[in-house]
């Protein structure tokens, strides 16, 4: 029997599609039943055009056999089979795709589309193989033919009787080695996970012999082990079903079945596009937050299929980093596959799904925004720190898409409100939309800065989590609205208006310079403060870095010693400013004393440490003694 040479390829090639062109060896059976289905879709597409054939979905059928003991798996097809011909053409010549050319000759366009384009795939099965056979009888002819190899170094193709039309293929599985173990390929449950997870959807029922630990007939407590024959595929995926047909606990069973989450879905969305890209998609917000969402070990992304075939477990291209908590899955015919299918081509078709699908989460979190409110608070606490880091990143270039999705807690609604629904409120009078920052709503309103906002009778912004200001100095504005911290240096307006400052100011300037000059570099300035009513003291700031910003930067690796440019603001309506009044005028070391107090003070009101508490302790035994 004569060996033939693989026609195009070197055994260079050969051992390139084995050993770089798949990432997982498992991807092997997921190619052979894809090949599988498209042998079927062939006799389908023939019968389309050829009156003597009937096509009856039921009576096809893929089928995979494992046999531990001799080390043989086998995927059987009942599909159009192959030629003599076609099986030097389509396995004799790698890189060379039977499905293509038939997709082109016959002008393929429905939703019955092949899936095979490159022709390799065949070809990884020797990944986990030492000899591959395939059997094949072609539909309309009598003679059936044997193509055997044992890899690079060529091919035989005999004679032999075979019954049926389709085709066998049968793999001598290797022996394991130190660092592969290639028994997984014949176990039972190990083949039963790898068709569920990539072609469960295969619109063809898969097959094995499964066993099963059942009662003895007759028996209450003798079991005994049976074989029967299982079909292991679901094979109508639930995206391509009506959606007036599917209910709500359907889509939650699909969302548990393919472990997006141990939690139910607070939100899902079903989508059919068939435009200039078709594609299915089916989104799920989820109610909690993964255990892993703010490490680096949490990958974002979609499950991608091809006509029902997972090419990809996470495409991240698929989804923004803002919106990277979305779950879910897409299946799109259109799509350009690389050469292994294992990844994508980028291009045109991609990057539009994906931004269709991004308007489309927007939209759905909009709805539940404004119709649904209390799951959309639900929603928020869980992501709402994703989003402010999606207007934050990349120079606040998403600030627009965003914006309308945040919420802050509210002084004086006492809950989460939109910045809309804040802009709304506003009285005609008030220029700016205020923020006060802190640990925890409890503190924020305890800070001595929110006094003159709040009696004026405006609304203020919580901002708790770190985030929150940064994003806020990336949006800068909304709805022609500026932000303004409680805590800067000018509010745009004063307790009131007719009060004049200066003359007081320069009354005691000498006072404001003397402990000025106390503090050193600690402050930029110490002042008279138009914003405090009952407080003595407070820390505002002037310039681009506010002190809760001062302190995130500063908690970060590899800080930079980030400091702000504080102001310590001195209440002259205070009891405490006579004191200091008296202490400049009688003891300047008793004014020394009580300005280190003071600031020190305004250090702890603000959450800041303290430089030297021991010195600070010692300083109010001596205001006691």
């Amino acid at each position: 029997m004569e060996t033939k040479q693989f026609k195009a390829e070197s055994k260079r090639l050969l051992d390139m599609m084995i050993n770089s062109i798949y990432t997982h060896r498992e991807i092997f059976l997921r190619e052979l039943l894809s090949n599988a289905s498209d042998a079927i879709d062939k006799i389908y597409y023939k019968a389309l055009t050829d009156d003597s054939l009937t096509f009856d979905k039921d009576s096809y059928y893929i089928k995979v056999t494992a046999d531990k003991d001799n080390r043989v798996l086998k995927i059987t097809d009942t599909g159009i089979g192959m030629t003599l011909e076609e099986l030097e053409n389509n396995l004799g010549t790698i890189a060379k795709s039977g499905s293509l050319a038939f997709k082109k000759e016959n002008e393929i366009k429905d939703g019955y589309d092949i899936i095979g384009q490159f022709g390799v795939g065949f070809y990884s099965a020797f990944m986990v193989a030492d000899e591959v056979t395939v059997i094949s009888k072609a539909l309309g002819s009598e003679a059936a033919y044997k193509w055997e190899s044992q890899g690079a170094d060529g091919y035989t193709i005999t004679p032999v009787e075979k019954d049926s039309v389709g085709t066998e293929i049968t793999l001598k599985i290797k022996e394991n080695t130190e660092d592969e173990n290639y028994d997984e390929y014949l176990e039972e449950y190990r083949l039963k996970s790898i068709i569920k997870k990539y072609s469960d959807f295969i619109r063809y029922p898969i097959k094995m012999d499964v066993t099963e630990r059942k009662l003895k007939e007759g028996s209450e407590s003798e079991y005994e082990d049976v074989v029967e024959e299982q079909t292991i595929n679901s094979m109508v995926p639930i995206w391509r079903k009506n959606k007036k047909d599917l209910t709500k606990e359907d889509y939650e069973h699909f969302y548990a079945e393919k472990r997006y989450g141990f939690d139910k879905p607070l939100k899902h969305v079903h989508i059919s596009v068939d435009g200039a890209v078709r594609y299915n998609a089916i989104l799920y917000i989820p109610e909690n937050i993964p255990f892993d969402y703010y490490t680096q070990e949490y990958e974002k992304g979609l499950e991608l299929y091809s006509n029902g075939v997972l090419i990809m477990n996470k495409c991240a291209d698929l989804l923004p980093d803002y919106f990277s908590f979305v779950k879910g899955m897409v299946d799109s015919e259109d799509l350009s596959l690389n050469i292994s299918r294992e990844m994508l081509q980028h291009d045109r078709q991609l990057k539009l799904i994906a931004k269709n699908i991004n308007k489309k989460i927007k939209s759905e979190l909009l709805s539940i925004l404004n119709n649904e409110r209390e799951k959309y608070e639900e929603f928020f606490k869980a992501f709402g720190r994703q989003l402010k880091f999606g207007v934050y990143s990349d120079y606040g270039t998403h600030k627009d898409e965003l914006q309308d999705l945040l919420m802050f807690y509210s002084s004086k609604e006492k809950k989460l409100v939109t910045l809309d629904e804040y802009v709304s409120r506003m009285p005609e009078d008030q220029k700016y939309i205020y923020y006060a920052t802190g640990e925890s709503n409890e503190r924020i309103d305890k800070l001595p800065q929110t006094e003159l906002v709040a009696d004026k009778g405006y609304e203020i912004l919580y901002f708790t989590e770190e985030i929150d200001e940064f994003a806020i100095r990336m949006v800068m504005s909304y709805k022609e609205k500026e932000f303004k911290s409680v805590s800067s240096g000018d509010l745009g307006f004063t307790a009131d208006e007719s009060q004049d400052t200066a003359a007081e100011e320069q009354e005691n300037k000498g006072l404001f310079d003397f402990m000025k000059n106390t503090l050193s570099e600690k402050v930029k300035d110490v002042r008279i403060s138009k914003r405090l009513k009952t407080h003595p003291v407070c820390l505002t700031t002037d310039g681009a870095v506010s002190i809760e910003m001062e302190k995130i930067l500063n908690a970060m690796p590899n800080s930079q010693n980030v400091k702000a440019d504080k102001v310590l603001e001195i209440n002259v309506h205070h009891d405490v400013f006579a004191s200091l009044k008296d202490a400049f005028e009688k003891d300047q070391e008793k004014l020394t004393l009580y300005t280190n107090l003071l600031y020190n003070q305004a250090l702890l009101i603000e959450g800041l440490p303290i430089e030297d508490p021991v010195e600070f302790t010692n300083n109010i035994c001596k205001v006691m003694v």
